[in-house]
């Protein structure tokens, strides 16, 4: 039921818990400039427009993005073209019925996908729309946030579990978002030089696109292949196209599957089946930001549910690894590897044939 009306305003929803997440990740930046003795007041204002900025950047340039994807279809008109012929010889050698064929060819024409991408364009330039509530509450937020400690000392003083809590989930988006920002230059980086290297056009752009769809885990690397891989096929083919499938799927393996995990530790601590779902269930419940901040609202639940209450500590390993599982996980590896090495040494000892005396 909770959800069910979390998702019937969604609208209002959405932008506040959005402007939450962004509020508590700039929150240093006031306590750093007050600490050099600015005013309160300009302290917030700094922040206001600092977060504003950015959040307006990244919705404009994926703006950008699909608008360069659309404008960018006519011109491969022709290439277009053989990809369907080639696909409608495919599928008849395949023994498929020609009516069926047609169906799937039907939608490689550019007019099709500008439609289909127009749309989606469209929901973009809806979820900017959101920007509004966002403006307004960050003003709000950021004005309120100067009351923070007083009001954490209050609560300590009857709640120091939850304050405590708290302050842990503040500090661990903090890096999450940090680390997730710094690996996604990183992804754009390399797949920019890759594209590059494979000539696919605008480059750059999809790189940039690597970036934006880092903050999405898991589903968004689905997302930022699409338009690399598309005009792939259109420049060179299927095996441009496959290249390309390959690169991005071992660059964003390495990073969110491998370099991820040991930046961020235990400031996450979430289970891979648990991130994957909390994606799809932040999505389901307030569009497409939920998917952007998944993983800082799964984490503002557990502390609310987990964390703040002791009792309930026991459940922490349930929703993901934490330093003492995987603790425990190399101790019982360690054991299990020596166990097989003395079943060896002894099998060996065993085996062993005797010398008889002459």
């Amino acid at each position: 039921m909770t959800a069910i009306g979390m998702s019937a305003i969604r609208w209002i929803l959405a932008p506040v818990l959005l402007t939450l997440i962004l509020t508590i990740c700039a929150h240093p930046v006031r306590r750093e400039l007050e600490r050099r003795g600015v005013s309160h007041g300009i302290a917030t204002g700094s922040v206001i427009l600092v977060v504003f900025f950015l959040l307006a950047g990244f919705a404009y340039t994926l703006v950008i993005a699909f608008s360069q994807f659309v404008a960018m279809l006519p011109e491969y008109s022709a290439q277009l073209a053989d990809v369907g012929a080639s696909l409608t010889s495919w599928l008849a050698g395949l023994g498929i019925d020609q009516a069926q064929i047609q169906q799937v060819t039907s939608s490689f024409t550019p007019g099709r996908i500008v439609t289909f991408f127009s749309g989606v364009l469209g929901n973009v330039f809806s979820l900017t729309g959101a920007l509004v509530i966002v403006f307004t509450m960050l003003i709000l937020m950021s004005a309120d946030a100067v009351y923070i400690p007083t009001i954490l000392r209050q609560l300590g003083a009857v709640q120091p579990d939850l304050v405590v809590a708290m302050l842990g989930y503040a500090h661990d988006v903090r890096r999450y978002m940090v680390v997730t920002t710094v690996l996604g230059i990183v992804q754009g980086a390399l797949s920019t030089i890759a594209l590059i290297l494979l000539q696919v056009p605008a480059a750059l752009l999809w790189g940039l696109l690597v970036f934006l769809c880092s903050f999405i885990p898991n589903v968004g690397y689905f997302f930022a292949l699409v338009p690399p891989a598309f005009f792939g096929l259109l420049v060179g083919g299927w095996t441009t196209m496959i290249e390309v499938i390959v690169i991005y799927g071992i660059i964003n393996a390495v990073v969110q599957s491998v370099i991820q995990p040991r930046v961020v530790g235990n400031a996450v601590a979430l289970s891979q089946t648990l991130t994957f779902f909390s994606v799809l269930f932040w999505a389901a419940i307030i569009g497409p930001i939920g998917a952007i901040v998944a993983i800082p609202l799964t984490l503002l639940a557990r502390t609310i549910l987990i964390d703040a209450h002791p009792p309930a500590h026991w459940w922490r390993p349930a929703v993901g690894a934490t330093a003492q599982t995987r603790e425990i996980l190399k101790a019982f590896d360690v054991t299990a590897k020596q166990d097989r090495k003395d079943k060896r040494a002894l099998k060996h000892t065993t085996a062993r044939p005797r010398r008889t005396a002459t």
